[in-house]
């Protein structure tokens, strides 16, 4: 009975100090309430479970609430306990800042490698997480596998190789939080393992050429030509990181000759290849190309997401690595940096047939965008040329030489977000692609999609 105490209210730091318990708890409560320490309508503890947390009489707690309440710093009422009084709390005196002008966030934005984040499943995605949270085992909660949860292993394996062609074991895959840090882990391993190139290609994302780069790798760009980048000819690289389904930015996918070139090069020298499954779900003018990783799964790492179908915010990812370099990339990190939660919640989401909703959903949302964006600049911006729409979700439009950086200027007048392909070339790359935007159509929630193609539509040339 002594340890109910434990059971009551909230827990209310305080250090009464003074000639006496009584006055020195009215002032460590004034002072707290008068800090903003304690938020205006914070209800306190009862006097008993505050006593009992202090060691004192209760009486003396109900004297310094009394003697509070009478001073207004707090409210008393019949049902509704002590509380914090509602009354102007002043800060830290400390002096203000100077006031700072920040730039603010452009309403419209086609900033490429988003989806519509307004379309996440948020009813399904809660109904999957208490299926799954009924199901889970008392041991999915302690420290677990680091190749992540086999529940979301073998519901992966099984969906990859469906969808994607991809031969996944279960045993052979890794849970991590993105491209981003599976890039990273393979990056160190790499190093680790004496490597010093990664061959990229020409065009993509500096965020993933400096994580490279801080694990020790230098980033050489692949030539390119006319038919897409030079995979082929990786020289004397130790591994290539590709995006063979649709390459980011420029949107094409690797030729076939191409893709089997690039393996036998890796059979031939010992070479890695990273595959980035950019995109892979969402082909919209024939069926989707198959993953580079089922031509030799001992020589490609396969890396995919839930980024682009469902929210870059869960930090899903997923490799399916070679079994030779698994004991290596485990021991660089793995599943553990993913929330048990959300790893049995995505298997639940696999294995129940929602994910495949989710996609073919997107699927006909961003294709109607895409037709929709097409079709407006061909009625109103006729000589601007549009390439790399076959797949994904963003669309590069082809401008005349020398005004991609008057037009990103335009757009930015017209309150638009967008960016233009030179800010996605590699520094030592010596083929530009000229000039362009790189627009990406799914960005926009819906209610702002007109008014984001319109402002677009204003600041072409």
């Amino acid at each position: 009975m002594a340890e109910r105490w434990a059971t009551f209210g909230i827990d209310l730091h305080l250090d009464p100090a003074g000639p006496g318990l009584r006055r020195g708890l009215t002032d460590a409560l004034r002072e707290a309430v008068r800090s903003g320490r304690l938020a205006p309508d914070t209800r306190l503890p009862s006097s008993r479970s505050l006593a009992a947390d202090l060691g004192i009489a209760r009486n003396t707690v109900a004297d310094a609430y009394a003697d509070l309440v009478a001073e207004g710093w707090l409210t008393a009422r019949q049902g509704s306990g002590t509380r914090v009084a509602a009354r102007p709390v002043a800060g830290p005196r400390t002096p203000a800042p100077a006031p700072r002008r920040t730039p603010g966030r452009l309403p419209y934005s086609l900033t490429p490698g988003v989806p519509e984040l307004a379309s996440f499943p948020r009813t399904e995605w809660v109904r999957a997480t208490r299926r799954a949270l009924a199901a889970a085992p008392h041991d999915a909660f302690g420290y677990g596998d680091p190749r992540g949860r086999p529940e979301l292993r073998e519901a992966l394996a099984g969906y990859l190789a469906r969808v994607r062609g991809v031969r996944a074991d279960p045993e052979h895959m890794v849970v991590c939080s993105g491209f981003a840090h599976g890039l990273q882990l393979l990056s160190e391993v790499l190093r680790a393992r004496g490597a010093r190139t990664l061959a990229v290609e020409s065009y993509g994302l500096d965020v993933h050429w400096d994580l490279a780069a801080r694990a020790g790798l230098e980033t050489v760009p692949l030539a390119r030509d006319a038919l897409g980048t030079r995979a082929q000819d990786p020289g004397d690289a130790d591994a290539v990181l590709l995006s063979p389904a649709h390459q980011f930015p420029l949107g094409g996918a690797l030729r076939p000759e191409r893709r089997a070139a690039v393996v036998e090069w890796a059979r031939r020298t010992g070479g890695l290849i990273l595959e980035d499954d950019y995109d892979g779900e969402f082909r919209y003018d024939r069926q989707p190309v198959g993953a580079l990783q089922d031509l030799d799964p001992g020589r490609v790492v396969y890396l995919g997401t839930a980024s682009k179908s469902l929210a870059p915010g869960l930090r899903l990812g997923w490799m399916v690595v070679p079994p030779w370099l698994l004991p290596d990339v485990l021991t660089h990190g793995g599943g553990r940096s993913v929330g048990v939660v959300d790893q049995l919640t995505l298997a639940e989401f696999l294995t129940s047939g929602a994910y495949d909703r989710q996609v073919r959903a997107a699927r006909l949302r961003y294709r109607r965008r895409r037709d929709a964006l097409v079709r407006a600049l061909a009625e109103r911006a006729p000589h601007v040329r549009v390439t790399g729409v076959a797949a994904g979700l963003h669309a590069v439009l082809r401008l005349p030489p020398g005004t991609e950086r008057s037009v990103e200027q335009a757009a930015t007048w017209q309150g638009l977000a967008v960016k233009g392909l030179e800010r996605f070339r590699h520094p030592d790359a010596t083929d530009p692609a000229g000039d362009a935007l790189v627009v990406g159509y799914a960005t926009p929630p819906d209610h702002a999609w007109t008014g984001t193609l319109e402002a677009l539509l204003r600041a072409l040339p």
